[in-house]
This record gives structure tokens, sequence and C-alpha cells, in this order.
């Protein structure tokens, strides 16, 4: 059985190890319940949550990322106030921090639609037309995830990075979409370990500041749209 409903929650400004550990719980329970719906042969629906945070200063390093990525020592993090995890999902190095917005969907594929690489579009698609809400022109950059600004040239900067890990079609982690995010913490890493190519915001782009409540109202919506998603 299909549930397509999705309860959303902002997390407000989290810890990272914090939204990490409450990640780790929901995602467990979700896997437990599909478990026992194999074991057992019952049909329980299994749950779905969109969640939006923002984390003080931080940098992740994916399972098959390049600590060299990293460009700080230990106190050149304390400097910046900074702290740095290596974690479970997919993809290299990246930062996250104030003004950005990290969404991790904790969502059973099975609800929707099993296939990874269509997810990662999809999630990249609600991104792309958020940005057209604010005339921006968004896309891809073929051979990598995330969301783009003038991927067919060489001025291409990146406005969203993505990382996910699923098991049994239950997925977590997600994207970091920049928004009146600090640019200048991408200058202590090899971003996604791409060296060539620059990073960017919605508040670099427009040059002002955006009010990032009215940006996740747009983004949530799009998401929803786009998954057939009842959120709740």
């Amino acid at each position: 059985m299909q549930n397509k409903n999705v309860q959303f929650i902002d997390w407000g400004l989290l810890d990272y190890q914090e939204a990490w550990d409450k990640q780790e719980a929901v995602f467990a329970d979700t896997l437990a319940i599909k478990h026992d719906n194999r074991i057992h042969a019952t049909a329980l629906a299994t749950p779905n949550y969109l969640i939006f945070t923002e984390h003080p200063h931080v940098y992740t390093l994916g399972k098959s990322g390049h600590a060299e990525y990293l460009l700080l020592d230990e106190e050149g993090l304390k400097a910046k106030e900074a702290n740095f995890y290596k974690i479970n999902r997919g993809g290299d190095i990246t930062y996250h921090g104030p003004g950005q917005i990290v969404g991790y969907p904790i969502i059973d594929l099975d609800n929707f639609f099993t296939d990874i690489h269509l997810y990662l579009r999809t999630l990249e698609e609600a991104v792309i037309r958020t940005c057209a809400d604010y005339g921006i022109t968004a896309g891809r950059y073929e051979g990598f995830t995330g969301v783009w600004i003038d991927a067919d040239n060489e001025k291409a900067r990146k406005i969203c990075a993505m990382g996910v890990r699923a098991s049994r079609w239950v997925t977590m982690h997600g994207f970091a979409f920049n928004v009146n995010t600090d640019l200048n913490y991408f200058n202590h890493i090899i971003p996604c370990g791409i060296d060539d190519k620059d990073v960017t915001s919605l508040e670099r782009e427009l040059n002002r500041k955006l009010p990032i409540e009215e940006v996740k109202q747009k983004l949530k919506t799009h998401i929803a749209d786009l998954f057939g998603m009842q959120l709740q």
C-alpha cells in the first residue's frame, strides 16, 4: 500500500550532529516497519518526512570523499567556528551554514517510485523551479549532481549540492540550497571535489537577501507537486 502523505518538519537552526542523530532515528524506525512488513507479511504504511533545517558552520565529507579537499586544519576550523564530520552519504565534501536551506527527505521510495536517479533529478527540478520563481535560470551540469547556474559555459557555478543515502528504498541526507549563505566558507574546501567551478547563492545572483521562509515555502511546494506528495 503506497502512502503519499508526508509530514513536513522545520527543525530551524540545529547542530549538525544532533540533526544527524535525529535523522538516523527516523530512518531506522522506517526501516524497522519495512522489515516487520516483510517478515510478518503485514502491510503497515511506512511514514514519509520532508525535513528542512539550517546548520551552524560545518563541513561534511561523504563516504567516498577525499579528506584532502578540506583545506583547513584543526586550528583553522576553530578559527572559523566550524565543525567537520565524516558521514555516510554519497558525494564528496561540502559546507553547511546559516542562510542555507538543508533538506532531508526521509521517504520510502516504494511509496513513490523506486529509482534513485529519478529521485535525485526530481529534487534538482524542485530547486530549478524555485530559482525560476526568482527569475533565475538554473539547470544541471552534465556528469554531476546538484543545480547550477550557467551550466553550459565556463562561468558555471553551483547553487545547490546533493548527497543521499538509501537503504531498502528509504532515503536520508539530501540537499543544501544556498539562499543567503556566506560563500566565503567555500574557499576553505574543494566543493564536491570540483576545483575549477564557482559556488553561488540566490543572494549573490540577485544582489539582495531573500526572506528564507518565503523560499522554503516555494521549495517545499515544488517538491510536493513533483513527487505527488500530500504534505501534512
